[in-house]
């Protein structure tokens, strides 16, 4: 008869044995790494990922691209290896979930930093309006066109769809914004064949109580209350109306903030002209402005003159822009159990509602 308690002592190798060797060999993960794992089954909603772990990880649909997916092959094959982020901690069955979504988005924040510092033109279409300004995808990150930064005459709400040229004004992962100027792109491309000192023809499409918007060759510049007559002027509204077409001369290119400032007054041949006698400064303006071009280059040359035009005299008010809330570049995704089928993340009226009209 076998002894039982023989065979107990020569196995040597008893089940807690066992699991304690595993939790010796096994790795720790922690939410926010960065792993390896293999795809071995695609789910409805999702899919299960071995990354080495006890318990498979699983991978929820919204988690798998920044862009809509309807069906997880649509992004992932079986047996396929490639890295996944941890997005939170093991649950009760002890079941990490991953997500690629997030990989690219870090990816595409460094991106959009290293086009922001090579202060890089790119062009993306719109894909919604409010009353802020409009919404644009760049690198998967969702971007926002202050209503002050977009030069078009259309109507923003026609804007849908268009494709706009567009510079980078801010780039703050960590506070999730993402803000960009189409009318700085314009601008510079304009800049490119405008020289200080040059005058121009335009068309007033603005007025403001601080002076009055022309239109250049389809891109916007200002013409100071400062800089429209060395005569005193209460208002713009009293020298010009709305579709004027001006002569004026460019005194300040702006690339960095994508501003030109224009004036009347330093084509005056006296003092005053544009307000009594507005077509001589129109006939004169050429030579009033070969005057400027000289004193210009007698100051580069080192005379000690003063500047004929302050710069903070024409600067253009940007308070406005300050108070308008500008939408997170990130969504957040909608964080599931892996058993419960999420609902597809999308942007909701209220996340692209404006807080104010410029």
């Amino acid at each position: 008869m076998v002894n039982q308690n023989t065979v107990a002592k020569d196995v040597g190798f008893t089940h807690e044995d066992f699991a304690a060797l595993l939790d010796k060999y096994d790795y720790h993960f922690s939410p926010g790494d960065v792993v390896a794992g293999t795809v071995f089954s695609l789910e409805p909603r999702g899919a299960l990922i071995d990354i080495g772990a006890k318990t498979a990880a699983y991978i929820p649909i919204q988690e798998m691209s920044i862009n809509r997916v309807d069906a997880p092959d649509e992004v992932l094959q079986s047996n396929e290896t490639r890295e996944f982020f941890i997005l939170t901690d093991e649950n009760e069955d002890g079941q990490l979930t991953l997500s690629i979504r997030r990989i690219e988005y870090m990816r595409a924040w460094e991106r959009v930093r290293q086009l922001q510092t090579e202060d890089a033109t790119v062009r993306s279409q719109v894909f919604a309006t409010n009353r802020g300004g409009a919404l644009v995808r760049i690198e998967g990150l969702r971007g926002f066109i202050p209503g002050s930064h977009i030069s078009t005459r259309k109507p923003k709400e026609e804007l849908v769809g268009e494709e706009l040229p567009l510079k980078f004004l801010e780039v703050d992962e960590d506070r999730n914004r993402l803000v960009l100027s189409h009318r700085r792109a314009l601008v510079e491309r304009k800049m490119n064949r405008l020289e200080v000192g040059e005058v121009v023809i335009g068309t007033v499409r603005g007025i403001k109580p601080y002076g009055a918007f022309i239109d250049i060759g389809g891109v916007s510049g200002l013409l100071h209350i400062s800089e429209i007559s060395h005569d005193h002027i209460d208002t713009p509204h009293s020298v010009f109306n709305v579709n004027d077409e001006l002569k004026v001369m460019i005194i300040d290119l702006d690339a960095e903030r994508g501003r030109i400032s224009l004036s009347t007054k330093q084509l005056e041949p006296e003092p005053g002209d544009m307000v009594k006698n507005r077509q001589s400064v129109f006939d004169r303006a050429e030579e009033m402005a070969q005057k400027f071009r000289e004193q210009m280059r007698a100051k580069q040359q080192g005379q000690q003159e003063q500047p004929a035009v302050p710069v903070a005299a024409v600067e253009e008010p940007v308070a406005e822009e300050a108070e308008i809330e500008v939408p997170p570049a990130v969504e957040d995704a909608i964080e599931v159990p892996a058993a419960v089928e999420a609902p597809e993340t999308s942007i909701t009226q209220e996340e692209i509602s404006a807080v104010a009209e410029e």
